[in-house]
């Protein structure tokens, strides 16, 4: 990968004869200001996959991974799986997966480069990519962020087990893979929810437990004797990128980023300490790893989730248009 301090920027002609920025790769030259990751890309095995490889998980999860393969933990690469668009499939596949972070606050932008994502798989293109990926040898670690919808929970909070069947559904691809590690004779793996639910390990781990005794009932014992669903809490803010944000990044970069990011500086991650096997050392980085999620939950909802809303609502009232207004 390009190193720091090149000082021309490469182009292309388009075909409407306007010099675009050639795309951001492992081989772009970027400034010495743009902070790289501090590791060998090319010596890291895939230790996690990712399911619902969306903007959020790559400006929360993905960092705080980035961040432990700079402290000096190996092999903790990420296979990122979309299940059905492959929006960020084209965005990443092409940059070798890096992208960029743009933290921001009062005192201007602070830009990074991500270089956890090692590739995109698109489930609904390639199901048995994403299974072959979670039954991989190295793989430790299927993690999370399909938003509540993904769970394809009825409303009494049971799976739909007709719906749970799709080609595409989390159930299926993760069931698949891990008939396969058990018939090779592998460990169970770690189901990490990085979602905005409440309980979200024990909603994951029931759900599973649904669909495996309808579909899998010879996974069942197995399951539970070898794989984990900690809970997690989760904050930070992550807008949808804009056109704007994009072509600010190029100007600094000197290449075009169609994966880049923009989130703010504030990132919270609380995890339940109950891990099947290795994981990276989160907690070196600033996550926090505890017995238990709950108060954490309590308080975010109670705190910061109570706070932003009174602001909404009141701001609303008082004239403005953002949050950040009022």
């Amino acid at each position: 990968m390009g190193g720091g301090g090149a000082r021309h920027r490469p182009q292309l002609q388009s075909r409407q004869g306007r010099v675009q920025a050639v795309r951001l790769s492992a081989q772009t030259p970027f400034p010495a200001s743009v902070r790289a990751p501090g590791y060998d890309r090319n010596v890291q095995a895939a230790g996690i996959v990712h399911i619902g490889i969306g903007a959020f998980h790559r400006a929360h999860q993905a960092v705080y991974t980035d961040d432990a393969m700079a402290a000096g933990d190996r092999d903790w690469g990420i296979v990122g799986v979309s299940l059905r668009s492959g929006d960020v499939a084209a965005q990443l596949n092409p940059q070798d997966g890096l992208y960029t972070v743009s933290m921001r606050s009062a005192d201007g932008d602070e830009l990074r480069l991500i270089g956890a994502v090692q590739k995109v798989l698109v489930a609904a293109d390639d199901p048995q990519a994403v299974i072959d990926a979670i039954a991989a040898t190295t793989t430790h670690i299927v993690s999370f962020t399909v938003t509540e919808k993904g769970y394809l929970r009825r409303a009494d909070g049971s799976l739909d087990l007709a719906a749970a069947v799709g080609v595409s559904s989390l159930y299926r691809l993760v069931a698949a893979g891990l008939a396969a590690r058990k018939a090779a004779g592998l460990g169970g793996l770690t189901l990490l929810s990085c979602d905005n639910l409440a309980g979200n390990g024990a909603v994951l781990r029931r759900l599973m437990r649904e669909y495996l005794a309808a579909y899998h009932p010879d996974l069942s014992a197995w399951f539970d004797g070898t794989c984990t669903c900690p809970a997690t809490m989760i904050d930070r803010i992550v807008p949808a990128t804009t056109d704007a944000d994009r072509g600010a990044v190029e100007a600094t970069l000197g290449t075009r980023d169609e994966g880049a990011v923009v989130t703010e500086g504030f990132s919270q991650w609380v995890i339940e300490d109950d891990f099947a096997g290795p994981r990276p050392r989160w907690e070196k980085v600033g996550a926090e790893l505890v017995a238990d999620v709950a108060p954490y939950e309590t308080a975010k909802l109670r705190m910061l989730n109570g706070a932003h809303s009174a602001l909404a609502y009141i701001g609303l009232g008082r004239g403005y248009d953002y949050v950040h207004q009022a």
